[in-house]
């Protein structure tokens, strides 16, 4: 019996071994989105994708999408069954992502007002006049969300619809882990940023790797070990490694204010965060708003999204979930079956025929 066994794992090993030139041979080709696409915008380190596709434009006005400042924006698509752009694509929408690019050391003192006021602002006003419409529809995902509700607030007369994508809203809960370190006692993000000038790509990832370390780091390569021999889960197990080890600096004046006043004071939900001149009031929100959320999320839980409905104005608001974790949310399986289908449902609804 102990034979056999010894035996099976053997040539289980083996199989492994034998499969590693095409491993390495996924690992060298996993590539960085997989739609075509043309820069259709471009201000300095900032580049917008218009996203090319052979079904025919059937809504009106295009969406454009909004990913964090800390991590390259194709997760939205990563793989072609596994494209949160294609979704839209395929329902015949116009769709745009911004590429925020990689802040240099002389960008440290870019705050969010320069994001948010300046880049995104002249990003919606070229789509406006290119695609000649009056508003546009806007996707945020993450830091990418909560930045896109700060710009619909200032600017809710050029947004037709707002879809909020596991983004942090309300930090009032201090359980989860990463309030817990970033806390005020115990952080002193001022020392940090005076100190280092940009926040480097090695202290992000490793925070956010860290919230579950066992899970990443053995885990992770226990499943790899089991599953290695399966070439479809080896294009999809490169593809997301890839884009996970893709991190870049953050400017040191955004991460000051995204922690100070988001994480830390949770002014965002009080009408009291700054932006240059202006206090964000989330209430000056109307237009129609859904917000997703992902049940498994330990990066943003969904108490940090769900609160926003309550200090919005929009009569027209839905929440959609599924189960599902942080990336999940874009790059899972049961997302793309069960979630987006209903997302492009609703976001058609409201949008006008071409």
């Amino acid at each position: 019996m102990m034979l056999g066994t010894t035996e099976t794992a053997m040539q289980g090993w083996l199989e492994r071994m034998n499969m590693m030139p095409r491993v390495m041979d996924y690992a060298c080709k996993a590539r960085k989105g997989a739609t075509e696409f043309e820069v259709a915008f471009e201000s300095g380190p900032v580049k917008v994708r218009r996203y090319r596709s052979d079904v025919p434009k059937q809504h009106a006005p295009p969406l454009l999408c909004v990913f964090a400042l800390v991590n390259r924006p194709y997760v939205l698509d990563l793989l072609p069954h596994k494209s949160v752009i294609r979704q839209f694509l395929s329902r015949g929408f116009d769709v745009y992502l911004v590429d925020w690019g990689e802040p240099t050391p002389a960008d440290s003192d870019r705050t969010l007002h320069d994001y948010i006021e300046v880049h995104l602002h002249r990003i919606v006003q070229h789509l406006r006049h290119s695609c000649g419409v009056h508003q546009i529809s806007l996707m945020g995902y993450c830091m990418g969300g909560t930045m896109s509700a700060m710009y619909t607030s200032l600017h809710q007369e050029l947004i037709r619809n707002f879809i909020l994508m596991a983004a942090p809203i309300d930090w009032s809960d201090r359980s989860q882990l990463l309030a817990l370190w970033t806390d005020q006692k115990y952080f002193d993000v001022d020392n940090l940023v005076d100190t280092l000038g940009n926040v480097p790509p090695e202290f992000l990832g490793s925070s956010f790797r860290m919230l579950r370390p066992v899970d990443t780091y053995i885990n992770k390569w226990l499943g790899f070990y089991e599953r290695m021999t399966d070439e479809a889960f080896l294009e999809e197990f490169f593809a997301m490694e890839t884009w996970s080890s893709d991190d870049i600096p953050i400017a040191g004046e955004v991460y000051r204010d995204f922690v100070k006043y988001g994480l830390q004071q949770n002014l965002l939900v009080q009408g009291r965060f700054p932006l240059g001149e202006h206090r964000i009031d989330l209430r000056r929100i109307t237009c129609p708003v859904l917000n997703l959320t992902a049940d498994a999320d330990h990066l943003v839980p969904c108490g940090q999204s769900l609160p926003f409905k309550n200090f919005i104005s929009s009569a027209d608001y839905e929440a959609m979930s599924v189960r599902a974790g942080h990336i999940g949310l874009a790059v899972g399986s049961k997302a793309h079956r069960e979630l987006w289908p209903r997302v492009c449902d609703w976001l058609a609804a409201r949008s006008d025929p071409v």
